[in-house]
């Protein structure tokens, strides 16, 4: 019998990400936990800056930059 060939798979191209991401590699292992090379502070602080919350748009407490007005 002829050992079975393992079949190669092509390495996948890095995806673009933001200048203050760059190096940013994330990944999902077998019991579904996030994995990344970046603290996870760093990235929620950057989409707190960059991506409007929809669901806090609606509230009237939030101005148009998605950020919490002061009272």
């Amino acid at each position: 019998m002829m050992a079975k060939k393992e079949k190669k798979t092509p390495a996948k191209p890095k995806p673009r990400v933001h200048k203050e991401l760059q190096g940013l590699d994330i990944t999902i292992d077998q019991f579904g936990e996030i994995k990344s090379n970046m603290n996870i502070e760093k990235l929620n602080e950057f989409l707190d800056q960059n991506v409007d919350d929809k669901k806090l748009a609606e509230r009237e407490d939030y101005d148009e930059k998605g950020k919490k007005k002061k009272s």
